[in-house]
């Protein structure tokens, strides 16, 4: 068996990559595969938290004349949707999963407490942070980065639908180039997107660093967890 590198990590989703070639909705086949990958890292002894976007079902901007606000908090609402499907695909493959909301809702989750979160994860059990932040104005990455510091998790991986961090977007610009290592300063200075800057900057003072890869490549959270070179590594050095 490979040894991990990390022994508690937070894993942050998409809500789009939920959606797979879909671009909406569930890929349960792409949603099957990440739930394998992650059942595999608790088989390792990694203690996994994840925190799930809600793009696939709704985002704020979508809300045309809407205020902020109210589309926000739908936006947590589709997140505890995609939560609910993730916990229910890995508890059919037998890994026992919490489900802990930043917005009460006691009747389908946990209330986020965080020692409650950490006994879950030093019982082997995985535990989903839904409702973002519980707070509208913030994004579901910002709810990644607080969650990793709270839960005192050594990295925070970034799956994505393209495999690390590039100088321009790479589906529009052939030309990118992609960066293996990045410090947060860089990150911050040249507005390269990896997480909104309010998530960058919690990171940086927190000394968490990122892994950011692909998901659309099998295996890919498992080579990460174990350090292995895959997509942009971004870190304080």
């Amino acid at each position: 068996m490979t040894t991990p590198k990390y022994k508690r990590v937070m894993l942050k989703l998409s809500g789009e990559a939920l959606a797979g070639k879909n671009g909406y909705g569930f890929d349960f086949e792409v949603v099957q595969r990440i739930a394998q990958e992650i059942k595999e890292l608790v088989e390792m002894g990694v203690q996994v938290g994840a925190v799930v976007g809600g793009g696939n079902i709704w985002r704020g901007r979508y809300g045309a004349g809407m205020d902020r606000t109210t589309a926000d908090y739908m936006g947590m609402l589709a997140t505890c949707i995609n939560a609910m499907a993730l916990q229910n695909i890995l508890e059919n493959m037998g890994v026992v999963t919490r489900v802990q909301t930043a917005i009460e809702m006691r009747e389908i989750a946990e209330p986020f407490i965080r020692r409650k979160a950490v006994r879950h994860l030093e019982k082997g059990r995985v535990v989903i942070f839904a409702a973002g932040t519980g707070n509208p104005y913030f994004s579901t990455d910002t709810a990644a980065a607080l969650r990793a510091a709270e839960i005192c998790a050594e990295v925070i991986l970034l799956a994505k639908n393209v495999d690390g961090v590039y100088d321009s977007d790479p589906n529009l610009n052939p030309n990118a180039q992609k960066f293996d290592k990045l410090t947060f300063q860089e990150v911050l200075e040249r507005d390269l997107k990896v997480m909104d800057s309010t998530a960058t900057s919690l990171c940086k003072d927190n000394n968490i660093p990122i892994i950011v890869f692909g998901l659309n490549t099998p295996g890919n959270i498992k080579r990460a967890v174990c350090g292995d070179m895959v997509g942009t590594l971004v870190s304080n050095s």
